[in-house]
């Protein structure tokens, strides 16, 4: 009934916990092997992921060739799964999630309750150290608001949009759209691949799941710069418009108080101070409702509060992280990702 296809390169660190999560949502009538499968695609890994996913009994693990020119690495990987696949649902999954118990059943479920064709989940998001937790909240309230699920999931709304660290096709759909050799060349090949369901009226549904599966998409600060600089250009329509207003935040939030410090000692000291005094505690009330202002929006993030205080501090990140993904997609034209160079791909 379903074929579980994980894509793997240089995974060593995570694809331990993810083959757990997944071998241990055995239940009664899904047994694993039988009504359900997992496909791990080494995808030129060059340490001990494919060892590791061998070691888990039940899983069956392929080797992707080297892609063809004009595909990338991923969508070569996910190719090479869905050959061997033989659910009649297909969920494309990276190394770096963990799946709640019951779920995947749960999941086709759903996607059968809503009549879609495509079914993704976006994980609880698993973040460590000051500059994950400072800069996360601010991408992810973005991509909250962009990509509201409400317009996502309206068949009548142009928005399409999928994750695909969590990513279920009914397997006659997606053979219908041509699968992934028909965005072999997309660096977003989820978002490119959930375009394509929705303008051919294929069904399509996207929403937050924090109880079916989480995820700790980067382990380091450089794999996670390296990660967004590849994708927020792509994300976010004007890139360079969006740092700017992200500056202005960080000028707002930090210039206010300094500014009705400044009005306050003129009140002190200078001529005219009777009045003077107001204007501080007017400046003071535009930063108060700046900061509700700012905090109300990265709190849709769906990051705890304890991480959204730290937003402010990631705002001169994300902006620089937007103009690099810009120049990297519109001047460069090329993007590095797991030690491969993709050039001229499609957005």
């Amino acid at each position: 009934m379903l074929t579980v296809v994980v894509p793997a390169r240089n995974e060593e660190d995570s694809i331990g916990a993810c083959l757990e999560s997944l071998v241990g949502q055995s239940e009664p009538g899904w047994e694993l092997g039988r009504e359900w499968e997992i496909v791990v695609v080494n995808d030129g890994s060059t340490d001990r992921t494919r060892e590791i996913a061998a070691g888990y009994a039940g899983v069956t693990v392929l080797d992707a060739g080297e892609p063809e020119p004009g595909w990338t690495g991923k969508a070569n990987a996910i190719q090479t799964g869905v050959r061997a696949a033989r659910g009649q649902w297909l969920l494309f999954t990276d190394a770096d999630t963990a799946h709640e118990p019951g779920h995947l059943s749960l999941a086709i479920t759903e996607a059968e309750r809503h009549e879609v064709g495509m079914l993704s989940y976006s994980p609880r998001q698993v973040v460590t150290g000051l500059v994950q937790r400072a800069l996360m909240p601010l991408i992810f309230s973005e991509l909250t608001v962009l990509y509201s699920p409400a317009k996502v999931n309206n068949p009548e709304h142009r928005m399409a949009a999928a994750n695909g660290q969590f990513l279920l096709v009914r397997r006659d759909a997606y053979e219908k759209v041509g699968g992934h050799a028909a965005v072999m060349d997309a660096v977003l090949e989820d978002v490119a691949l959930a375009r394509i369901f929705k303008k051919r009226k294929l069904g399509l549904r996207f929403r937050y799941a924090p109880e079916a599966v989480s995820t700790r998409m980067y382990r380091s600060v450089g794999a996670m710069w390296q990660g967004w600089r590849k994708n927020l250009a792509l994300l976010f329509g004007n890139p360079l418009t969006l740092a700017v207003w992200r500056v202005l935040d960080l000028v707002l939030l930090v210039g206010l108080p300094f500014a009705a410090w400044w009005v306050w000692e003129v009140a002190r000291y200078g001529k005219g101070a009777y009045w003077t005094h107001y204007y501080g505690l007017v400046v003071l009330l535009i930063w108060v409702r700046t900061l509700w202002r700012f905090y109300r929006r990265v709190g849709r993030s769906h990051f705890p509060w304890g991480d959204v205080l730290l937003a402010p501090l990631g705002l001169p990140l994300f902006a620089a992280l937007l103009y690099q993904s810009w120049f990297d997609h519109t001047v460069k034209k090329q993007v590095v990702w797991k030690g491969r160079e993709y050039s001229g791909m499609k957005r």
